[in-house]
């Protein structure tokens, strides 16, 4: 028996993520990150998309995770609540905050730098030391 098609286009595709480890069908509800400078595993809630370089793991395959000798398991909190109005409000404000321009109050200097270096186009700056009045 053929798979069921959506439109005709091929096989139906489920919204529900699945375990990443071969052969196991259960629900996704963890995903597991490396942080390999760290040597550090994160395991954490289930992440809003898919990413290529993370895992999603059902509860029992999260719960017997294991990491390589010399590494690290960080567990995060998960509460299965979803975020609240509160926590996506702070985080459009940080957002907004970020996407602001930098005030030109001078904190930043520019066309202060002293060339050191330079490698084809791409020019190696050394910050020049303030002159002082005396």
């Amino acid at each position: 028996m053929a798979p069921r098609t959506l439109t005709g286009y091929g096989p139906t595709v489920s919204p529900v993520r699945r375990c990443s480890r071969t052969a196991c069908s259960q629900p996704a509800v963890f995903t597991l990150t490396y942080v390999y400078a760290d040597s550090t595993a994160v395991l954490g809630p289930l992440a809003t998309y898919a990413e290529p370089h993370c895992y999603d793991l059902c509860a029992e395959h999260a719960e017997r995770l294991t990491a390589p000798r010399g590494w690290e398991v960080v567990r995060l909190p998960t509460d299965g609540a979803p975020p609240s109005t509160d926590d996506l409000e702070a985080l459009a404000n940080a957002v907004r905050e970020a996407a602001r321009p930098a005030p030109s109050g001078g904190a930043e200097p520019v066309g202060q730098g002293v060339e050191v270096g330079r490698r084809g186009h791409l020019r190696v700056l050394r910050s020049a030391q303030p002159q002082r009045d005396r």
